[in-house]
């Protein structure tokens, strides 16, 4: 008599220190350094407050996903969150929002690496440099090379060295000018009488990207000890720190260069102010170091949106044919990688980085509403009543999180909220398709990794 082998598990060996690094690596700490001059200029100069705006309701979300991940420990995200607590539809809408934010990760990176290669390299063209940019993405994807851990160490420990840099330099330069009266000021946070509150609204609504890639946490649920605790601390932590650290370098930032309206270009701004404290070493640096970590971003991003298609190819819910096609040399979904290359190339054209950054805020902050109610749901609503349900935690904390993420998503441009609403009509439509109905529930979307190994072993 044979019997099954038990199914394989995870172990669980990440402490909370490692959840909480490996957050901060997927976030990364120049998060905020591409917004900083079209956030200091939309905020009329109050940056550091549309920063520190985003993180309490990044935080309060955070609380959501910490504790529906302990629920949920293999799930992971968004789409299944609100799909298992709400409805369907709803979560497939979701999971649609969702899926533009994959498309549009390689595009935003693409963006904002042309922009400062072009700050490099001023005599190449912009629009070369772009295509160029993302077809050496795309070909390394195609040909299967993968980021390694050590690689993305290699990169962060860069990150840490140019910005530690950065706020070394910067503080001495402030105390130099204008002594310790310089280093210190409320400006930042706000100005009488300029302070417009329809501008922080706007400008926190892309600041809001900063805080992007905090819920991969919840992606550990399963290697993690004592989830229920960790993983909720974790996600909290990482959008904490992200927060106070990411504020401290826009507010030297900000100092060190009061007026916005003087910046050469206002999409790289950060590398001026880098110039003006460290010359042209620290501006090379800076430049470098964002240009590497667009270019993983973007390859990672792009490694990432193909095997989603191609997961969603392979059990039908997009045509097989196309997007389930593996070339079986290599173990990648070649198709998928190159149409995804071609929307990249089209989209970081068409897009400036503004737009492109409040579309990628367009479909995360609709999750992050998503999620928000669902924990609700779970904790609160749907508890039997005499159950332990406690207002604050279990009802009052996502509810605010919901509306804080509702007042930034309905202060998105126009531009920006019309595209996504089309979007989103085309995920309806497709829906339908799927149907032939709205009376029966839409195909399950799996968000779920297709890793390297799983491709190698497609039949």
């Amino acid at each position: 008599m044979t019997t099954s082998a038990p199914p394989e598990r995870l172990r669980r060996v990440l402490k909370l220190r490692d959840l909480v690094f490996y957050g901060i690596v997927l976030v990364q700490p120049i998060a905020a350094v591409p917004l900083f001059g079209l956030a200091d200029r939309i905020s009329h100069g109050h940056v550091v407050t549309v920063i520190l705006i985003a993180m309490i309701a990044m935080m309060l979300t955070a609380i959501s996903y910490g504790r529906l991940a302990a629920v949920y420990p293999s799930a992971g995200s968004a789409y299944s969150y609100v799909t298992r607590e709400l409805n369907p539809y709803m979560g497939f809408l979701v999971g649609w929002a969702m899926l533009l934010d994959y498309l549009i990760i390689p595009v935003i990176n693409v963006v904002y690496g042309a922009l400062t290669l072009v700050r490099m390299f001023p005599a190449i063209p912009q629009v070369a440099i772009t295509i160029a940019m993302a077809g050496f993405i795309t070909l390394l994807n195609v040909r299967g090379i993968k980021t390694t851990a050590r690689a993305t160490m290699v990169l962060l420990a860069m990150m840490i060295v140019v910005i530690v840099a950065f706020i070394g330099l910067a503080l001495i330069f402030l105390f130099r000018h204008d002594g310790l009266q310089g280093m210190f000021s409320f400006a930042p946070f706000y100005t009488a009488g300029d302070t417009p509150f329809p501008a922080i609204a706007t400008a926190t609504s892309l600041a809001a990207l900063t805080y992007i890639g905090f819920d991969g946490v919840t992606t550990l649920s399963e290697e993690a000890e004592n989830p229920r605790r960790n993983i909720l601390l974790a996600t909290v932590y990482v959008c904490l720190f992200t927060g106070v650290f990411s504020a401290l370098q826009v507010y030297l930032a900000q100092r060190v260069w009061p007026d916005f309206h003087t910046f050469p270009n206002v999409e790289t701004a950060f590398m001026d102010v880098s110039s003006k404290v460290g010359g042209n070493l620290l501006f090379q640096g800076m430049a470098v170091t964002l240009v590497l970590a667009c270019v993983g971003s973007g390859l990672s991003g792009q490694a990432a949106a193909a095997r989603l298609l191609f997961g969603m190819g392979r059990n039908g819910a997009l045509p097989k044919r196309f997007f389930g096609h593996l070339q079986r040399s290599r173990a990648v979904p070649v198709y998928n990688v190159i149409g995804i290359g071609i929307v990249t190339v089209l989209g970081s054209i068409y897009f400036n980085f503004e737009t492109a950054a409040e579309l990628l805020n367009f479909g995360a902050l609709l999750a992050f509403m998503g999620v928000n109610v669902a924990a609700a749901q779970h904790f609160y609503l749907a508890k039997p009543a005499g159950g332990d349900r406690r207002l604050l935690r279990d009802l009052a904390v996502p509810v605010i999180g919901f509306f804080f993420c509702l007042w930034i998503w309905l202060s998105l441009p126009t531009l920006a909220k019309s595209v996504g609403a089309i979007w989103l009509a085309l995920g309806i439509i497709y829906a339908f398709a799927m149907t032939g109905s709205l009376k029966r529930p839409p195909g399950e979307l799996d968000f779920s990794a297709v890793t390297a190994d799983e491709l190698s072993t497609e039949d």
